[in-house]
């Protein structure tokens, strides 16, 4: 089992048809923008369940999804985390999914999360509001075309800084 954590920027996370196979046992998740976290969750399918919030935005199913569409495309600069409720850093909460979790809220404050939070963070206001008007198309084929534009742009850039 792959307990290794994934940190993917939201705009190459939407170019994954299909989870890779070492990331199929990771539980855990975190949306975030750098050091501010605007959710945490758990899944027995972690990536299955960052999709459900996306997708589930469109419709508002989603507070964190929605949020995510209402700050595009600032959000594809978004961070989605996968982890392990068994990786090392677990251990002393004997690797308990529940646990595990109350361990990431604790730590991060995330934004979105009231239950288990005692201080949410603020959601700054620099962002559009979850409620907010949705500044993005709604055809996932779209966003995932933005995103795999702005994907090439920065792989460019980075090849360009490498060769100087």
């Amino acid at each position: 089992m792959n307990d290794q954590p994934i940190a993917i920027s939201l705009k190459r996370f939407l170019l994954l048809e299909d989870c890779p196979a070492g990331w199929r046992g990771l539980d855990l998740y975190l949306f975030r923008h750098d050091a501010l976290a605007f959710y945490v969750g758990q899944s027995h399918f972690a990536f299955g369940r960052v999709w459900e919030h996306l997708l589930g935005g469109f419709h508002g199913h989603s507070v964190v999804g929605r949020f995510v569409w209402c700050n595009w495309p600032v959000s594809m600069s978004f961070t989605i985390d996968l982890l392990s409720s068994w990786s090392a850093q677990f251990e002393s909460l004997g690797h308990d999914l529940n646990a595990a979790e109350r361990e990431l809220i604790r730590r991060w404050s995330p934004c979105f999360n009231l239950s288990l939070n005692p201080q949410p963070s603020a959601v700054p206001g620099s962002y559009v509001p979850y409620n907010g008007r949705m500044r993005c198309s709604r055809s996932l084929a779209r966003l995932a075309h933005q995103a795999r534009r702005a994907v090439q742009a920065e792989d460019r850039a980075r090849w360009i800084r490498e060769l100087e």
